[in-house]
Parts: structure tokens; sequence; C-alpha cells
């Protein structure tokens, strides 16, 4: 193991007056911050004066002031801490109201979920260390313009290379060789591209090697996913408002299509946007212009459309839930990602590189990885593609006791429920398949061996104790059915840092 120092959690303050929904929020979050808490709003300035914190998830109901209240405060005295506020608000013109006048940078309704919060305050503690480097790069610039001007080209050759169609995790004959290939044809070209693909299959990503390696790769990639937000919050958000266009639009607001300007938006779950709202984006698209909510003036925009949904939006066309007109406007070119289960092939290189980035991330590190922890994982589906993927690799690793992954640590369902076994163990049940009663038992039993074997490192003690089983019986039974632990190879990993790619 290695016993180089963790690095230092993102710190965030949650205020509530409830007990006991600070408690929730912190037995989720304590993995992944480091979590200060406060009761009141007396108790949170307290908190701020004390500690460095980059994140306040505020509770929007509190007894002596509301959470917009307390923001707007926080937002006087520490105006580099990204804000945050949970509430019941269903009201989008009360969603935007309190974002403008507490500063606030998203809102989190209730009833939330677990991994819908732990994302939007990654996302926050991104956007606050970008306010940083930024406020240093401004500071830089002005004192170093030649040196800095030679970083910011060296960053942005980085950026191209790391999301480049060569950096995107595969193996030498994987089907996603054909996909990186057509994005490298697409690239180049000003036109806009519908990106398919089941969630997870890594559709961000592939519209990210589309803009930074454009034509406009210099100009800004700005990403909304349209389907998390009501029409009026997303007009807003998408084309800007006036000061007064709604109650608490205090200020002028310039949406993303214009913070995009001469460069790249990306549009996520686009099948998820009301017919409302399509027909409002038709318009943009067609006249490359936008025109913000209370204001009587379009602006011009040139910006280049990406898109992306799991859904089937030929057959939302069919059925009427989507416009035909917005769909060839938004599809002049196609590319549909495979699932992870169609490219199994790419599971040996991408576990290693998975592996790599998250023991860097946790400050946790193991030596290799067994191929028998590798077969496993070809023989499972992966419905999460490499999103769950990362996520066993992440279980995993944070129960390893040794220097080597291996398959024990697997998750039940995973190492039980591969689709082609599941069906051989159905139709052997219902007589689907040939044989005796004693042969299609025998099977099933060579089955259940052989997983509990797995799951106890093949510690044929511990696997008879489970079973019920002797010793000895065990061992009549595995030389039966020819199970015998076969010597298992490793795949060595680096002892650094791998070089940046991205798993698609």
């Amino acid at each position: 193991m290695s016993d180089s120092p963790k690095k230092p959690l993102p710190s965030i303050l949650i205020i509530d007056d409830e007990p006991r929904s600070i408690e929730t929020l912190e037995r989720i979050l304590d993995e992944h911050f480091d979590v200060h808490t406060a009761n009141s709003a007396k108790e949170a300035l307290v908190v701020l004066e004390r500690e460095w914190i980059q994140v306040v998830v505020c509770d929007q109901r509190m007894p002596d002031v509301t959470g917009v209240e307390l923001c707007s405060q926080i937002r006087e005295s520490w105006p580099e801490i990204i804000r945050m506020i949970i509430s019941g608000y269903t009201d989008s013109e009360d969603i935007i109201s309190a974002i403008n006048e507490g500063g606030i940078y998203q809102f989190i309704s209730k009833p939330w979920h677990p991994d819908d919060v732990i994302l939007k305050l990654k996302n926050a503690v991104e956007l606050f260390d970008l306010h940083r480097i930024n406020d240093r790069l401004s500071i830089e610039l002005n004192l170093q313009p030649k040196t800095l001007k030679e970083a910011i080209d060296t960053q942005r050759k980085l950026l191209q290379t790391h999301y480049s169609w060569e950096g995107i995790v595969r193996s030498p004959d994987s089907i996603m060789n054909a996909t990186c290939d057509t994005v490298k044809q697409v690239s180049p070209f000003d036109v806009s591209v519908l990106v398919t693909g089941e969630s997870g299959t890594g559709k961000e990503l592939c519209a990210r090697a589309l803009h930074y390696n454009s034509l406009r790769q210099d100009g800004p990639f700005v990403a909304e996913n349209c389907g998390a937000l009501p029409d009026e919050l997303l007009e807003s958000e998408l084309f800007g408002h006036k000061k007064g266009a709604f109650t608490g639009a205090v200020d002028d607001r310039i949406g993303l299509f214009e913070s995009a300007n001469e460069g790249t938006i990306f549009l996520d779950e686009i099948g998820d946007i009301s017919p409302a709202f399509q027909l409002k984006l038709l318009r943009v698209l067609q006249e490359k212009e936008v025109r913000p909510l209370g204001s009587n003036k379009r602006r011009p925009v040139d910006v280049r459309i990406l898109a992306a949904t799991n859904k089937d939006l030929e057959k939302e066309v069919r059925e009427g839930r989507f416009r035909q007109d917005l769909y060839y406007r938004l599809a002049t070119f196609t590319i549909k990602l495979p699932p992870l289960r169609d490219r199994l092939e790419d599971i040996p290189p991408l576990t290693t590189y998975l592996l790599n980035e998250i023991m860097n991330e946790l400050g946790k590190r193991v030596g290799s990885i067994t191929t028998e922890v590798l077969e496993c994982f070809q023989k499972y589906q992966w419905p999460g593609n490499v999103r769950e993927l990362q996520n066993e690799i992440k279980r995993m690793l944070v129960l390893a006791q040794n220097d080597k992954l291996e398959a024990n640590l697997i998750s039940p369902h995973i190492l039980r429920a591969t689709p082609d076994e599941q069906r051989q163990d159905m139709r052997l049940v219902t007589g689907e398949t040939n044989g005796t009663l004693k042969t299609r038992i025998e099977q099933l039993e060579a089955r259940i061996l052989k997983e509990t074997l797995i799951r106890h490192s093949w510690n044929k003690t511990r696997a008879a104790e489970e079973l019920g089983l002797s010793r000895v019986g065990l061992r009549s039974k595995l030389e039966r059915y020819g199970l015998e632990q076969v010597e298992q190879d490793v795949v060595q990993l680096p002892t650094s840092k791998a070089k940046k790619s991205k798993a698609s």
C-alpha cells in the first residue's frame, strides 16, 4: 500500500435547523466531503469565520431567517463561497427569484436523491476551484502576460489531447474504433450532432471530443441538462432574462447560448424537453438569435449545437412527442455510442484504467488485479455501463485488504447475475433443455459451487462450511465437476498516475 498523503476532501457546510436532516446529509456526504454542520444562521456564521468552506448547503425554511436571506448575508462577506439551497419549492418563478436574490448557484428540490446531491455538490466544488483559478490567472495575466499566454496555450493543448478520439480507452479490436473514426471525421465540420446511447456510455465525453477537435476549440464549451429543469427556468438558463422580467429578476442575466458564443453548447437529455419548449428552441436554431425573457430585442448567437439523449428520438417523432423539424435540426449527423455489454472486449483495459484513476482519487493503491476479476466482469452485462463498472471498481478498492484486487470482492449480484448463465439456469429449471433431472441438478450444483469458491477466494474449508458439506464431500464434488482453482495471472498496475485519457 502507498503511504502517500491523502488529498484533502472538499469542505462543505450544511445549515439546517432539523438535526435529523443534517444527520441524513452528513451520512451520505461524509465519504466525499469534509462536512461541517450548523443548526442556525448564527452558528453558521461562526463556522464560516473559523473554517475554510468551499460550498454552503442551506435549507430554505428556518425559524429566524430563510435560506435565501442567509445566503445573501454569506455572499456579502464570503462572495467566493458557492451557495446552494434545499427546499420544497415547486414554482419555477420562486426558484428563479431565490437564485437571483441570494446569488444561489443551484437549487436542490425535495425529495432529493443522494446521488443527485453528491453530483451537484461535486460540480459546485469544481466551480469554486475554477473561480479561484480564474482569479489567479487574472492576476498573473497582469504580471506575466507572455508566460501566462504560453500556459494557456499549453492548457488548451492538454484539453485537446485529453478529449481526443485517441484518448478513449479501448482494446485494439474494439467496436468503439468505428465510433472514434466517426468522431474524428465529424469534428472539424461545423454541423449539429446528436449523440445517442444509454445512460453511462459517455455521451458528454463524446461531445467534448467533438468540440476540442473542432474549429471552435478555442471557444467555450457549455453544457446543460435539459431534462432537469422546468420550462421557464430552462428558458432563463439558455436564453437569459432582463431585470424585472419576473419576481426576483433583480439583474440582467446572460443565457448559456450567449455564454457559448463562438463555441459549442451541449444540450443533454434533449428528448425530455416539453413540446412547448421544443418550439422555442427550434426558433433559436433557425434564426440563430435568442430573445431573453422580458426583452423585445433579439441577440445574434454563433454556436455549434451538440445534443444527446438516451431515448429513441425517431420513435418519439413517429409517436408525436418530439417535433420532426427540431429533430432534423439537431441530427444533421448522429453518433450512436454502444453499451458496454456490446464492447466486452474493452473491459480489461477499461478496468485497469479506471482502477488507476480511482486509486489516485481515493489515495489507496493496490499493485495488481487478477485475471479472474476481468473474466467475471466480462460475463456480466453492465446495465449501468461504464458508470456502473466504475462504481464496482471503487467499491472493491475500498474493501481490498491486501495488495491485490481479487474476485472475492466482486458484488454478489455481478458474480451471480450473468445473463447467459441465468438463462441457462431457467432452461434447466423449466425443462427447456435436454437432460435428466439428475443432469440438470448437477449443472446447477456446479454453478453454485464455483460461485461460492470464488467468494471465499477458493478456501475450501469456508466454502464447505457455507454449503453444509464436509471438506471431503466438497473435494469429491469438485473432482466430479472438474472445478479446481486455476493459477490466476495478475495484471500489474502502474506505480504512478496514468496518462490522461478517458473512459467513454
